[in-house]
C-alpha cells in the first residue's frame, strides 16, 4: 500500500493544498495492490493528508473477498516509513494483516547484502505509474470525488484485465 499526490486544478470536494506544489489544489490517491501489481483497493482525499490517515479507508475499499489469514498462509502488507505508527499497526492487526514497514534505505541495504532477495514496495509504485498513464487519472478534472473514484475503479479494472493476460 502506498499513496501518491496528483494535481486537481479545478478543485472540488476531497482536494486540498498540495504540500509539494506551492499549495496548489491536489488529491492524494492511496492504493493497495497484490504481489503482481493488480489494484485491490483505492481511496481518495485531499493532497494535504498524511499517508497513514488513509490506511483504514484504503483497506475498507477492498473489492475482493479475502480469505481468512492462517498461520500457514499469513497475509502481509508492505508499507514505507510514512506508515510507521502504532495506529497503523493496530488497524492492520485488527484486520489480520502482518505489517512489514521499512524505510527506503533499510530495504536498499538488505538488497545489497543478501543476494537473491527482492524488493517488495516497488510493486505498488509501479501500479501508480500504470494508473498515471490514464490521462483522466493523472490530473483530476472532476469536481465530484464520486466521478473521480469511478474513473479510478475503471482504470483498476483495466489494469487487472491486462494483468490477467500476463499472469493467469
Amino acid at each position: 500500500m502506498d499513496g501518491t499526490i496528483t494535481k486537481a486544478p479545478l478543485g472540488g470536494e476531497a482536494t486540498g493544498p498540495n504540500p509539494t506544489d506551492r499549495a496548489k489544489s491536489g488529491v492524494k490517491r492511496s492504493l493497495l495492490s497484490e504481489g503482481h501489481g493488480v489494484p485491490l483497493g483505492v481511496a481518495v482525499t485531499g493532497a494535504n493528508r498524511h499517508d497513514m490517515k488513509l490506511t483504514q479507508p484504503t483497506l475498507a475499499s477492498l473489492v475482493v473477498e479475502r480469505p481468512a489469514p492462517t498461520p500457514e498462509h499469513p497475509q502481509g502488507v508492505c508499507l514505507d516509513a510514512g506508515y510507521d505508527y502504532q495506529e497503523v499497526r493496530d488497524i492492520l492487526a485488527e484486520l489480520g494483516f502482518t505489517a512489514h514497514i521499512r524505510s527506503r534505505g533499510e530495504e536498499a541495504r538488505e538488497l545489497k547484502e543478501k543476494a537473491g532477495s527482492r524488493a517488495r514496495r516497488w510493486v505498488v509504485e509501479r501500479t501508480h505509474s500504470w494508473m498515471n498513464r490514464f490521462r483522466r487519472i493523472w490530473i483530476r478534472w472532476e469536481k465530484k470525488p464520486e466521478n473521480y473514484i469511478g474513473f479510478l475503479h475503471f482504470a483498476c479494472a483495466l489494469i487487472a484485465f491486462r494483468a490477467a493476460g500476463l499472469f493467469g
